[in-house]
């Protein structure tokens, strides 16, 4: 009971962190100014473009596939495969549990390997390109190597070393009304679900943030209409108003 405990406060703690770090950083992206038009050509000229820009770049990795084809196939895998292992994983906070999340079980499983193959072929590329290499910073590595070690020790517990999966969903389920559970102390469970809060509490300072920053990215979201229409910040708008009352 004591582990289930010193967990649940762990992860409540990790929680709190990553919904208001990442709300706090969302928020900061929307307050920073734009003062250029400054759409990375060919842009679109509607916002139905832009949307569909978006889209393109959200789920398809365009610009990225432009660039570098390799590294866009490395990524595409490692993202809808961390995306599965995500759902996958929502069984054991849910009751009952969603069809989609229950259709997926089968895919999510596979994804694990897919995962750990994707994130060593990023951390490979890493010390094998010498201008990846000379822009890496040591956090670079950290994030890959942990994300590694949640994946690998994920795929233990399910191939190697077995834990209650039934006090593991009682235990998190419990988390949502402050109704501590029992934790079970495999040693691998312990690992993986530290290092999981760990990821979590890390999360709003690190690279990872790119996730909701792309949404962001003036360089993506912008309508190609500075012919039609003049570009003014708020700010820029702000100091006109106060030139005409002069």
């Amino acid at each position: 009971m004591f582990l289930g405990i010193v967990y649940g406060i762990l992860f409540w703690i990790a929680t709190l962190v990553l919904v208001l770090g990442v709300a706090n950083k969302v928020w900061l992206y929307s307050r920073i100014p734009a003062p250029l038009k400054i759409p990375t050509m060919p842009a679109p000229r509607t916002l139905t473009g832009v949307l569909w820009r978006m889209a393109r770049e959200l789920l398809l990795f365009q610009s990225l596939f432009r660039a570098d084809k390799l590294l866009w196939a490395i990524s595409m895998v490692f993202h809808y495969a961390l995306l599965l292992v995500v759902i996958r994983h929502l069984r054991y906070v849910q009751e009952p549990i969603w069809s989609l999340v229950i259709f997926l079980q089968p895919f999510g499983k596979y994804a694990g390997f897919a995962l750990v193959l994707s994130l060593s072929g990023l951390l490979a590329r890493r010390f094998l390109i010498d201008r990846v290499r000379y822009i890496s910073a040591p956090s670079d590595f950290l994030m890959l190597v942990l994300l590694i070690f949640i994946a690998c020790s994920g795929l233990m517990m399910r191939y190697v070393n077995p834990t209650d999966i039934v006090m593991v969903k009682a235990f998190f389920v419990g988390l949502k009304t402050f109704n501590w559970q029992p934790l079970p102390s495999d040693i691998t469970l312990l690992l993986h679900l530290f290092a999981v809060a760990f990821l979590m509490l890390i999360f709003p300072i690190s690279k990872l943030m790119h996730a909701p920053g792309v949404f962001f990215s003036p360089t993506r979201n912008q309508v190609d209409n500075s012919r039609e229409r003049r570009h003014i910040a708020s700010w820029a708008a702000e100091l006109e108003k106060d030139d005409r009352k002069k």
